[in-house]
């Protein structure tokens, strides 16, 4: 089996396993070095020495509907039925990515898991849960994950692109200078690369101050060396709001038995969101401030979760 997670940036590859659920060393390959979400496949069977294989299954950044799927952040369209004619007729299935995350969920244990506030069990054994998983890239991926008994069921979600709520004053002003840029200030707008920056350039008007533009990992640069500088009001308004959308996310899915933290930037920044506001924001949630203290919340520091999820989904469907 190929397994592969198709981000906005990123494309990642691998070769599953004959047995069980794991993969090889993955590649991960530049998007921009592709004209097509096809041609950036046949990359990654090249780039891992494989011939056409029997099954494909992709995790890819975008709603995935009737086999096809267009990409948010970046003018991609992928088609399960025009990869499987070009590479001979071979099985392929699309999973939305946040999705195939939060297939990965059961299997990550300690080594994996960074405990950011109250630790609680991670999921294992056949007990029944309701988790949810969310996480700041290119984009905001978010999904959950339920098992009743036999039956483990992962939702496909668009959840990044609920409007943002401002809960102070502070981020309602951020706000309104975002609302000058955008139609409609979705958390994605704030909880992702392009959303940090968009966090620091309102805070400029805001404050009617100046900083050199930078990229997101310019912001946490600068955070950590200037205490003093809108970066690090950036970070720690980002850090916050992160708590507070993944707290509306575990009352909206009855995730009492966690929230997970992934994506492709927080686990780079693991001790700035330990000591930062996250869980603040997350128990922030008036009259349900006790029934939030319970929830536990881990960040994931599996380097690959996307592929371990599709590579577990495709085995499971084999297997069916």
């Amino acid at each position: 089996m190929l397994i592969g997670d198709l981000g906005g940036t990123h494309a990642r590859f691998a070769r599953s396993h004959d047995h069980g659920a794991g993969f090889d060393d993955p590649v991960t390959l530049e998007c921009d070095a592709f004209d097509s979400p096809e041609s950036a496949v046949e990359g990654g069977l090249a780039a891992l020495g494989m011939a056409a294989p029997d099954t494909i299954c992709l995790a890819v950044a975008g709603p995935v509907r009737d086999g096809r799927a267009g990409f948010l952040n970046r003018d991609w369209i992928i088609d399960a039925e025009r990869i499987s004619s070009r590479l001979g007729g071979c099985r392929v299935q699309l999973v939305h990515d946040f999705e195939a995350v939060a297939w990965a969920l059961p299997a990550l244990g300690p080594r994996h898991l960074v405990a950011v506030g109250p630790a609680g069990p991670t999921l294992s054994g056949n007990s029944d849960f309701t988790v949810a998983v969310l996480g700041p890239g290119t984009g905001l991926g978010v999904s959950g994950l339920l098992r009743r008994g036999a039956t483990v069921v992962a939702l496909r979600s668009e959840g990044g692109h609920l409007g943002f709520a401002p809960e102070t004053e502070e981020q309602a002003a951020v706000l309104a200078a975002l609302r000058r840029r955008f139609e409609r200030v979705s958390d994605e707008r704030l909880l992702s690369g392009p959303g940090l920056v968009n966090i620091h350039a309102a805070l400029q008007q805001v404050h009617s101050a100046r900083e050199l533009e930078r990229d997101a990992a310019g912001i946490f640069e600068l955070a950590r060396n200037d205490p003093g500088s809108l970066a690090a009001t950036a970070e720690r308004l980002f850090f916050t709001v992160l708590g507070q959308v993944a707290g509306n996310l575990a009352l909206t899915l009855g995730a009492q038995d966690g929230v997970f933290i992934g994506g492709g930037i927080v686990p780079r920044y693991r001790e700035r969101l330990v000591s930062s506001d996250f869980r603040a924001g997350f128990e922030n949630k008036g009259r349900h401030r006790e029934l939030m203290k319970k929830i536990p919340t881990w960040l994931i520091t599996h380097p690959h979760p996307g592929l371990l999820g599709a590579a577990r989904l495709a085995h499971t469907a084999d297997a069916q």
